[in-house]
C-alpha cells in the first residue's frame, strides 16, 4: 500500500528557511514521478516542484531560485528546502506520486494519484 507522509512545516518569519520531508512507502521514489503541491485556503491546489524519474525537476516560477526538490533513494524520502520564504508562500504542502505521469505534465495535480496528508507552512512578515 502507498502511504506518503509529510512532515517540517512550522510557523517562521519572511526570508527564514524550512525542509520539508516526505516519507514514501509501497513504491521505491526512484521509478516513480513526485511532486511537492501547495494549497491555500479558498484557493486551487498548485505546484510548486515536481521530479520525474530520472530526477529531472520542474519549477513553478514563484519558487524558481528559492526553493529546491531532492530525493535519498535509500531512505525512501523526497525533501523539499525552502529558502527566503515569503508571506504569500504560506499553506498546507502535499507531497505527491505517480508511477507514470510524463515529464510535461509533472505539474498538473490530476496526474497524481497518491497524496499525503499535507503540512502547514505559515510564514509571517
Amino acid at each position: 500500500q502507498v502511504q506518503l507522509v509529510e512532515s517540517g512545516g512550522g510557523s517562521v518569519q519572511s526570508r527564514a528557511s524550512l525542509k520539508l520531508s516526505c516519507a514514501a512507502s509501497g513504491f521505491t521514489i526512484s521509478t516513480w514521478s513526485m511532486g511537492w503541491f501547495r494549497q491555500a485556503p479558498g484557493t486551487a491546489r498548485e505546484a510548486v516542484l515536481c521530479i520525474d524519474s530520472d530526477g529531472t525537476p520542474s519549477y513553478a516560477d514563484s519558487v524558481k531560485g528559492r526553493f529546491d526538490i531532492s530525493k535519498d533513494n535509500a531512505k525512501n524520502t523526497l525533501y523539499l528546502q525552502m529558502n527566503d520564504l515569503k508571506p504569500e508562500d504560506t499553506a498546507t504542502y502535499y507531497c505527491a506520486a505517480d508511477p507514470s505521469t510524463p515529464w510535461w505534465k509533472l505539474l498538473v495535480p490530476s496526474q497524481y494519484k497518491h497524496w499525503g496528508q499535507g503540512t502547514q507552512v505559515t510564514v509571517s512578515s
